[in-house]
């Protein structure tokens, strides 16, 4: 079920995403880089009693406000899930044909670049997912032309992107496991789950219990952004219905609906512009033609470049061919393929996964100049495509005598 309100804000937060970007370049090619980097190494000690975490400005922004980001996008699945576009198999069949198609494709033309380097092998999933917030930021600029059912697609095939991503973190991004602190999150995870089971609405104890499943999964070495998708899981989406109150009046007190909402705008404004100016800083000095032909950039640029839209677009052409699924009324092929370039617009995702891939400063500057490369040549390669097959509407001028 996306919303006009939902889209804008996506659409929004991505020009705040550009611009976050853009300062954190400029800020680490300029005589501020030191403050930059000052910044982002600033450690943060948070104590609660003789429990406490000491962690660098960068690892709160990583690993706790993206803890909120997976939360949110758990609350979106679940939604979409229960009630919206992924609620019947056969509205949600074409987006997830189409993410499968954007997941394998990329993740091969990746490890055929890198097969004999085992460690740069560890980034394969790097350009799998897709920035919502810049491609709905790109089909904003197009504007009015664009089909509402292609921004719909657009949307659902991220949110099963973003879901296919959790899973890949999950299975192959986590570090050696302390038994205690996961038996310890599991125990929290099931007075959640607890709280459910016995129709508890409020949303209070839900996110107490939420930070300690979350503090205790950080200490796991399971990655703790994990924590926010399991706690979004366990939140109730109905609330009970009085009688004659209005739908708009329900979505208010249903605690998923509520918390959804209120976390759009944290989201799309701040969290993931926080995420991106701190990730995105990539500094040229001694940069050459090698540093972006090198096995990682390339198989970043041509996973999330070419990858992307290839597999995006064959697969849907396949699903709907072969009679599989059937393609949104009013929309086009060429605006299909428009939708389907856009999906390489990597970024905030493919910024994060490279993070817990690599942890040394030159393949973490390669994931960031291959990202960042092939993001903007999806953008404006997305935007010349759908501009150019999405028409202006004519409409009939009528003449008064």
């Amino acid at each position: 079920m996306a919303s006009k309100k939902a889209i804008s804000q996506d659409s929004i937060g991505g020009i705040f995403l550009f611009v976050a970007a853009l300062l954190a370049l400029i800020l680490s090619n300029s005589p501020l880089e030191w403050l930059y980097d000052l910044i982002l190494h600033t450690h943060v000690m948070v104590m609660v009693g003789e429990y406490g975490l000491d962690k660098s400005l960068l690892h709160w922004i990583n690993d706790g406000l993206m803890a909120v980001f997976f939360f949110h996008v758990g609350l979106e699945v679940k939604k979409e899930i229960l009630r919206g576009e992924l609620s019947d198999i056969r509205r949600a069949s074409l987006p997830v044909i189409a993410a499968l198609g954007g997941v394998i494709t990329p993740a091969l033309i990746y490890v055929l670049f890198n097969f004999n380097d085992p460690k740069a092998l560890d980034g394969w999933a790097i350009p799998m997912a897709t920035d919502i917030a810049f491609a709905l930021g790109v089909l904003s600029i197009v504007g009015s032309r664009i089909p509402k059912q292609l921004k719909i697609l657009l949307l659902s095939l991220a949110i099963i992107d973003d879901l296919l991503a959790i899973m890949v973190i999950a299975l192959f991004y986590t570090s050696k496991v302390s038994l205690v602190a996961l038996c310890l999150s599991g125990i929290a995870l099931m007075v959640i789950v607890a709280f459910n089971q016995v129709g508890i609405k409020r949303t209070g104890p839900y996110i107490l219990v939420g930070i300690v499943m979350w503090a205790c999964v950080l200490e796991s070495g399971v990655h703790a952004t994990l924590a926010g998708v399991f706690l979004a899981m366990c939140i109730p989406m109905d609330a009970d219905r009085r009688k004659g109150e209005s739908d708009e009046a329900f979505e208010e007190r249903s605690p998923l609906l509520h918390l959804e909402h209120a976390l759009k705008p944290w989201v799309a404004f701040f969290i993931m512009p926080v995420f991106a100016f701190a990730n995105a800083g990539v500094s040229v000095s001694g940069f050459s033609f090698g540093t972006v032909a090198s096995s990682i950039p390339m198989g970043i640029i041509l996973g999330l470049f070419l990858g992307k839209q290839l597999g995006v677009f064959s697969f849907i052409w396949v699903a709907v061919k072969t009679g599989l699924c059937q393609k949104p009324a009013f929309v086009s092929w060429g605006q299909i393929y428009g939708l389907a370039v856009l999906t390489g617009i990597g970024f905030t995702m493919s910024f994060f996964i490279g993070g817990l891939a690599f942890d040394d400063d030159l393949r973490t500057m390669q994931v960031r100049v291959g990202v960042l490369v092939a993001s903007t040549l999806s953008a404006l390669a997305g935007y010349v495509v759908l501009n150019a097959v999405c028409k202006p509407s004519k409409r009939k001028v009528s003449t008064s005598s």
